[in-house]
Order: structure tokens, then C-alpha cells, then sequence
């Protein structure tokens, strides 16, 4: 149990979160896209996000059906003042959510309008438990139970999944960690040739992240925990972040992983991805893959192989 912060520092980081979101906002009212389409599992968070994009003044277009959503995009490109932001909740109540997809991607780049894919998921056991909360029937119930009917929409959605430019775990995200995991992620747009990174510091014993392509253990590396002067101290502040980088085997892995990145990062655009999720683990996620994720992001964004963004999943747990 990590020790809670002092009064007066709980008032600092209020206000610092205070301060943390109104730049969002600033960022998203100047780099946003003028489309963000929402997607992904039931019970995966489309209505949380679709809430937080409305109140940064979003039209939220929601539970439209699949062969309207063409006429929608030529509403958008005839009235760009009024339809300046839209986000568009896209799930299998449209019917073929692929084809629906398609349609109104190709509509909308069709006049000159690029969308941002957002895939919101979770666990299943997450999923369950937020039906089981809320009382109500998975769109795809068949009687054959919650589980069976997660899994074939896993299936049905999983085209879709790979084409997306956004993809987020919501299972452990606070309210809060969703709205900065958004935000970050849909103003962060990569120039051709480049890809957008995410780096996730996470512990290993709360799960992998769902949404990573590459994942990485560093628990080989000793642990700040066991230093009684280091272990109320996250991987941000520099005694934690000396001790985890001053290991020899901290300076070998990360010459290891600049190398394995300067070649796969161009053959990932060589092959027309757009972004790319790196999970960088320890055990609790509080000291080692955070100091990892810091300086691996520090070298990404000195090399310009793209914009880089940084959410450490375990930081507010308590």
C-alpha cells in the first residue's frame, strides 16, 4: 500500500489535474480531427467516451443505423461550422458494423475529411461484470450466456480492431485515466511515414494491457521496492529513476530495445501501420517500467520516428 499524499500536496495535484485538463481541452479544440468514430465491444465504454467527447463540445451522433451513416457524412462535409466535431458511437446495433464502417469512412474521406478510428474494449471478465451491474442484455444475446455472445462479437469486430487509429483497454481505467488515454491518443496524428506511439507502464500482476502489439518484462532489473527510502516513490522522481538506470542491465536492455526498434518501427510503416503500442511491465507497475517508459519515450521523440505518447496505467492505484 502506497502512503496517500499529504493535505496540502492532495490540493497541488488536484490543481495540477485541473490544469492537465483544461490543456486537453486547449489541445483538442486546436489539433482534434473533425470526426472521431467510437467502436468496439459492448460494454467496452463507448457511452463513457461518447460523454466525454460531448463535453468538449462534440455532436454525438449514437444508435444510427448502418445504412444512414453515408447520408451523415455528407451532412457533415455540406455544414462544417455546424458540424465542426462529431463523434459517431458505431456498434452492432448499426447491423454489419465492417461494412457500416467502410461506408461511412470512404464517404467521409471521399470529401476531403480523414476520421479517427477510435476501439474501446475490456476484459471479458470486466464486461460481465458491468452487465451484470447495469441489468442489461448484450446486444447480441442468443441464450447461450454473456461469455458466448462477448466472443463472437470479438470476432465479428476484429477486422475492425486492426484498422483502428486508437485502440484502449478501459478495463482498469478510472474516469479520469479514459478521458486523458482519449485525448492524448486522438490529438496525437502521425505525418506519412511515421507512426503514432503509445508506451504503457503497467505491473504485470494487475494484466497485460489488451490494446499492446510489442510488451516487454522488466522485472529482470532490481527493484526499487525493496529500498525502504525508494518504495513510496513512483519511477517519475529522480532517486527512483537513478537507482532503475544505473543498473548495467538497465543500460544493456535499452541499447537492446533502441536497436530492435530503429529496424522495426520502419518495417511496421513499410507495411502501412499507423500506430504502435509498446507495454513496458514490472510487478506492480509503480517503479521500473515507469522509469523505463520515461526514458524509452525520451529517446523515441530525439529519434522523430513519430509522436510519441505516455500513460502509466498504475500510478493512481493505491
Amino acid at each position: 500500500m502506497r502512503e496517500g499524499p499529504e493535505p496540502a500536496a492532495a490540493l497541488a495535484e488536484q490543481a495540477a489535474d485541473l490544469d492537465q485538463e483544461a490543456a486537453l481541452a486547449g489541445e483538442a479544440a486546436q489539433a482534434e480531427p473533425a470526426v472521431v468514430i467510437l467502436t468496439g465491444l459492448s460494454g467496452g465504454g463507448k457511452t463513457a467516451a461518447a460523454k466525454l467527447f460531448e463535453d468538449l463540445g462534440y455532436t454525438v451522433v449514437d444508435n444510427l443505423p448502418g445504412e444512414l451513416l453515408a447520408g451523415l457524412a455528407e451532412l457533415v462535409s455540406d455544414d462544417r461550422e455546424r458540424f465542426a466535431r462529431v463523434a459517431v458511437v458505431l456498434d452492432v446495433r448499426a447491423g454489419d458494423v465492417p461494412v457500416a464502417l467502410a461506408a461511412m469512412r470512404g464517404a467521409l474521406e471521399g470529401r476531403g475529411i480523414v476520421p479517427r478510428i477510435v476501439f474501446l474494449e475490456a476484459r471479458d471478465d470486466v464486461i460481465i461484470r458491468r452487465y451484470s451491474e447495469t441489468r442489461h442484455r448484450h446486444p447480441l444475446s442468443d441464450g447461450q450466456g454473456i461469455a458466448a455472445s462477448i466472443a463472437r462479437e470479438r470476432r465479428m469486430l476484429d477486422p475492425i480492431r486492426h484498422e483502428s487509429d486508437v485502440i484502449v483497454d478501459t478495463s482498469d481505467l478510472s474516469l479520469r485515466q479514459l478521458r486523458e488515454r482519449l485525448f492524448a491518443q486522438v490529438a496525437t496524428t502521425a505525418r506519412p511515414n511515421q507512426l503514432a506511439i503509445q508506451i504503457i507502464s503497467f505491473g504485470f500482476k494487475f494484466g497485460v494491457p489488451l490494446e499492446a502489439d510489442l510488451v516487454f518484462d522488466v522485472r529482470f532489473m532490481q527493484n526499487p521496492f525493496y529500498i525502504a527510502e525508494l518504495r513510496p516513490h513512483s519511477g517519475l522522481t529522480q532517486p527512483v529513476r537513478e537507482y532503475v538506470l544505473g543498473q548495467p542491465i538497465t543500460q544493456r536492455f535499452l541499447r537492446f530495445l533502441h536497436e530492435f526498434l530503429d529496424f522495426t518501427v520502419p518495417a511496421y510503416v513499410g507495411e502501412g501501420k499507423t500506430r504502435l503500442t509498446i507495454a513496458i511491465g514490472c510487478t506492480g507497475g509503480y517503479h521500473r517500467s515507469i522509469a523505463i517508459t520515461e526514458a524509452l519515450a525520451v529517446w523515441l521523440r530525439a529519434r522523430d520516428l513519430g509522436p510519441v505518447a505516455i500513460f502509466h496505467r498504475e500510478l493512481d492505484r493505491a
